[in-house]
């Protein structure tokens, strides 16, 4: 096994003049889960499309899972990182069924192309089973609910058996109860042995589960805080991060932000 699922060393990024990710260096090692933290507009999906090889630094070192960038094929490196966004609801054909959505993840298309064989079909069938989504294998991916189809989009993301998962925003615009739904589906995948590593995006902190084992925080395109999540979930890095007086609550292994109201 690899030292590091991802290791990446002074990543910088410009666009013109303007500096994306400023000297970035973060290590997640074999056995982690993390959650990237920030807010809007941080470098978050940025430093991700990095990792998983659609992005080039302008300087600096990446290497994932083993494989150092200017060393390796990276088109086979992306076979083996799965990525779910919010974004992927406007791509999966709304015509197309459940259990035919998760088995385009085999070769990474839109829509099904290929006659699946039974083995796949059944792998397909047992990740909806495992997101709580059998009884809807042969529903229209379009008549599904929000937290149905972000459950589907994972399970296709799952269906190559990715070693490095990455859940950009994919809370976002989830009801209440689709997302705690969502959230307790996450930790169960986060629990198992042979599951992938993963990294959850995020910039609602009361979404960081407890299975997520470290955090780390983006601020303006820089890391201002990583580690052990129970070491970065503090007040004064969550203010720096965020920009407001937060006051942070723990229950159940979750942490809860309120804002602070300045008294008249």
């Amino acid at each position: 096994m690899q030292d590091a699922v991802v290791d990446v060393a002074g990543v910088t990024l410009f666009r013109g003049d303007t500096v994306i990710l400023d000297d970035v260096s973060w290590r997640m090692g074999a056995g982690e889960h993390w959650a990237l933290l920030g807010a809007n507009g941080s470098g978050k999906t940025t430093l991700l499309k990095i990792v998983s090889g659609y992005m080039w630094p302008s300087r600096g070192r990446v290497s994932v899972l083993g494989e150092t960038f200017g060393k390796t094929e990276i088109r086979k490196l992306r076979r083996r990182i799965g990525w779910v966004s919010s974004a992927l609801h406007d791509w999966a054909p709304p015509h197309e069924t459940a259990c035919d959505t998760v088995l385009t993840g085999l070769g990474g298309t839109i829509g099904l192309r290929e006659e699946p064989t039974r083995k796949e079909v059944e792998r397909a069938e047992g990740l909806l089973t495992f997101f709580g989504c059998a009884a809807r294998a042969d529903h229209l991916f379009g008549t599904l609910s929000q937290g149905e189809q972000q459950k589907v989009l994972i399970a296709r993301a799952l269906m190559p058996e990715p070693e490095l998962l990455i859940l950009d925003e994919v809370c976002a615009g989830l009801d209440l109860a689709a997302r705690e739904g969502f959230l307790s589906t996450l930790e169960d995948l986060a629990r198992k042995d042979t599951g992938p590593a993963v990294i959850f995006v995020t910039h609602h902190i009361e979404e960081i589960v407890p299975q997520l084992t470290h955090v780390l925080v983006l601020k303006a395109g820089r890391a201002i805080a990583q580690g052990p999540k129970e070491r970065i979930l503090r007040e004064d890095i969550l203010q720096n991060a965020l920009g407001l007086p937060i006051e942070l609550h723990e229950a159940d292994g979750r942490f809860w932000p309120r804002v602070r109201q300045s008294r008249p």
